[in-house]
């Protein structure tokens, strides 16, 4: 299993309407960027992200299942894109801030550190646990 982070705007997606999506899940939809489309194309079924909240709040709000591989994006007319579906797992205990992760020495090579802009991403299995535990919650 790998992990990642998918970053949205919560006031046009956000962690609650990811949960609202019960066990159907979502197209990870409108990725206009190579490099997160690959990352995305890397993907497999049972690998796991957390739900980071963009904009004013910029956290770690819960974790999400990839339940579906890539496949061409719903919303694109150019057939170059393409998507993974996720589902919401579970919130995390504590929301963990991007201040926080930038502030941790043993997350400073962290994607999310050196790249905050790119909105899908790898996280490292070291990272994974690391975050899990500020999260309050068990990897």
């Amino acid at each position: 299993m790998r992990y990642w982070l998918f970053k949205s705007e919560p006031s046009v997606w956000g962690w609650t309407d990811q949960v609202a999506r019960g066990d159907a899940g979502e197209e990870w939809d409108g990725v206009r960027n190579y490099q997160a489309r690959n990352f995305m194309r890397d993907m497999t079924v049972g690998d796991q992200g957390f739900f980071y909240h963009s904009q004013d709040e910029k956290a770690i709000v819960g974790i999400v299942e990839v339940i579906k591989p890539a496949h061409p994006d719903s919303t694109a007319d150019d057939p170059r894109w393409e998507c993974v579906d996720i589902k919401a797992v579970r919130p995390v205990k504590t929301p963990v801030t991007l201040e926080q992760i930038k502030n941790d020495p043993r997350l400073s090579e962290m994607v999310l550190v050196k790249n905050s802009r790119l909105s899908v991403q790898p996280v490292s299995d070291e990272e994974w646990n690391i975050l899990c535990d500020l999260a309050g919650v068990t990897p």
